[in-house]
């Protein structure tokens, strides 16, 4: 029996001189649900295409199940919910998803579809008249809808309001336990932090860092330190001992320092103004800007 869903072995592509992947590897244990993370241009997208066979690596060894990436989704043991991804126009919600069902052998019940997407309070309009949330919901079910053993989702909650948001990572989570693999990719790092078992950073091309959110967030030395200050200077709080980066927005001021007791003490004697503060462990997004800043040294 294979025992990875996703098998990704030193692969490369580039597009002319760029390298948007210079032989990256992770695999992907079935039933796991990994959020692949990255600034903009760091391989993310490219990998996804490439594992859904959409794009061809130039160097590398991909299996999904142990068949090729083509092959696995001929089989429709994939299913895909891509951002970009259009809907045919002048068809109704339920029409489209009608449709896609009939493709493959063993697709969800229809009922059981629109409860799991969230279909139900629109399945009779027509997709041109869906609000950008709606579009989403819509483009998951159309992902799901074989039933699928490995799901990929680019982005999947852009445009979702908070409500639909927790809805969409139930649905998730349900299909993640009946054993379902969910590899997705987001820019809401806390969706990433509250959602997966492990998460996979792009950088430049490479794998950065892979591992469970919390050991992520361990990488990190720096703390976090929070409170508000009126008319604070970005440049005086830049020059409190350990701190490292600096953010005003009104009174309330963030620093990211290595040496967090000495900061609060050296703040605290220049300001007595100071109030509401609060000293924390580094969070995933703390923990992302680290790894992938253009200063870190790579």
């Amino acid at each position: 029996m294979i025992d990875n869903a996703v098998s990704f072995v030193n692969v490369h592509k580039s597009y002319g001189a760029t390298k948007a992947l210079a032989g990256v590897s992770f695999d992907v244990a079935r039933g796991e649900t990994v959020a692949l993370l990255g600034p903009n241009g760091a391989g993310k997208s490219t990998a996804v295409g490439i594992m859904l066979g959409l794009r061809k690596a130039d160097a590398g060894k991909v299996a999904l199940s142990g068949l090729t990436p083509t092959g696995a989704v001929s089989a429709g043991r994939v299913g895909a919910m891509l951002q970009a991804a259009g809907l045919p126009p002048g068809v109704t919600v339920n029409e489209v998803v009608s449709l896609v069902r009939r493709l493959y052998p063993r697709p969800v019940p229809l009922g059981r579809l629109v409860d799991m997407a969230g279909l139900g309070d629109f399945a009779g309009r027509k997709v041109d008249g869906l609000s950008g949330g709606q579009a989403q919901r819509v483009r998951f079910a159309l992902a799901v809808a074989g039933d699928p053993e490995l799901v990929f989702l680019d982005e999947p909650t852009v445009g979702m309001d908070v409500e639909a948001r927790r809805a969409f990572w139930r649905s998730m989570e349900r299909l993640s336990g009946r054993g379902c693999t969910v590899v997705f990719a987001t820019h809401y790092l806390e969706e990433a932090d509250a959602v997966a078992d492990r998460v996979v950073v792009l950088d430049r091309g490479k794998v950065v860092a892979d591992g469970t959110a919390a050991s992520i967030k361990g990488r990190v030395s720096s703390r976090i330190v929070r409170f508000e200050l009126p008319g604070a200077d970005p440049g005086a709080m830049m020059g409190l001992p350990g701190v490292v980066d600096v953010s005003v927005n009104g009174p309330r001021v963030t620093l990211r320092s290595t040496e967090s007791d000495a900061t609060v003490r050296e703040l605290l004697g220049r300001h007595t103004a100071v109030h509401n503060l609060e000293v924390t462990g580094a969070g995933l997004e703390d923990a992302f800007l680290a790894l992938t800043s253009t200063d870190n040294g790579r």
